[in-house]
């Protein structure tokens, strides 16, 4: 079977979509918090043979190494917001060093979610080099919690026979209805739209950025989950982090515009101040080194913003239909 943790998640779901679409009816096991996470309407109408809570996956995964040909690691704790190093200590980190110790012992390969949060300000650059790892300073105790386990999992003398780190740059796209102020861009822009035909965006905090300037790296899920099941297929290729992003990045502003216009409106957009609670540790640039993942052999190409928000918009989110 293959493993799916934080399954009715955005990434995790789109994902099952994948494998479903690639002949994976019936091998597929999900795993995520199913008593508190109300959100099985990411898994309508894909086919899913095993159905395990978090809390007690890591008994029957101990149990039953033989029965798993593959796992996708996705679930963690990604508010950005929160500050509880506890808690992210408890799910980003040592969930995952406890799901990579069983992979390793019994020679199962283990694609996990890292995150371009581990980038913190850019200063140090992005790039997937395993050298400079250990030099980066995320901005918040999530990107901390992703840079935590990628350094443990550099360091580690037992390892899974392949394993990759996808360090996940600005998704959007389908299944994310649920993430709140959490999600895209483009999904809070059609949301605001809906009740004022207008949209707010950050002001710029920063000298020599204007407002709606800041830029990040933009890369629809469906390419996301493209990447996943290329490192699937090809899991003899060389382990280790890699970025997953488009490596070109894009403003807000022209996110917010390509989702006014693949609603067939006018653009209404003002600005607003960048709260408080992020203002301090707010990215106003990301964009990914790609050549480690083509040198893997990655050869498809990504959607452009303009083809990504448009496909997003007019085929999902009105009406959030699910992926």
């Amino acid at each position: 079977m293959i493993v799916v943790t934080g399954a009715l998640g955005f990434i995790g779901s789109a994902l099952i979509a994948k494998l479903n679409e690639e002949g994976h009816n019936f091998d597929i096991m999900v795993v995520d918090d199913f008593y508190k996470d109300h959100k099985e309407y990411n898994l309508d109408g894909k086919f899913i043979r095993e159905w395990i809570h978090r809390d007690i996956f890591m008994d029957i995964f101990a149990k039953m190494p033989e029965q798993i040909d593959f796992v996708f690691h996705l679930g963690a704790r990604t508010d950005t917001a929160l500050k509880s190093k506890k808690v992210f200590d408890k799910l980003n980190v040592k969930y995952s060093q406890d799901i990579w110790n069983i992979c390793a012992e019994h020679q199962i390969p283990l694609v996990y979610a890292s995150s371009a949060a581990t980038y913190g300000d850019g200063s140090n650059g992005y790039k997937d080099s395993h050298t400079g790892i250990k030099n980066l300073k995320p901005l918040n105790a999530y990107g901390t919690s992703k840079n935590t386990f990628d350094l443990w999992a550099l360091k580690q003398k037992t390892a899974p026979p392949f394993w990759a780190g996808l360090k996940f740059f600005n998704v959007y796209g389908p299944n994310e209805y649920h993430k709140g102020r959490m999600a895209s861009v483009v999904y809070q822009t059609a949301e605001q739209i809906k009740e004022t035909a207008a949209m707010k965006l950050f002001k710029s905090h920063k000298k020599g950025i204007k407002d709606g300037e800041q830029a990040r790296d933009f890369i629809y899920v469906k390419d996301v989950v493209d990447v996943c099941y290329h490192l699937y297929k090809s899991k003899k290729k060389e382990s280790g982090i890699y970025n997953v992003g488009t490596g070109k990045a894009r403003t807000f502003l022209d996110l917010a515009t390509l989702t006014f216009k693949a609603l067939g409106m006018e653009p209404d957009i003002s600005f607003i101040d960048t709260p408080k609670d992020i203002r301090a540790n707010y990215q106003y640039f990301t964009q990914a080194d790609m050549s480690k993942l083509k040198k893997s052999g990655y050869k498809k190409k990504f959607h452009s913003l303009e083809d990504g928000v448009a496909d997003y918009v007019k085929k999902y989110l009105i009406g959030k239909k699910v992926y």
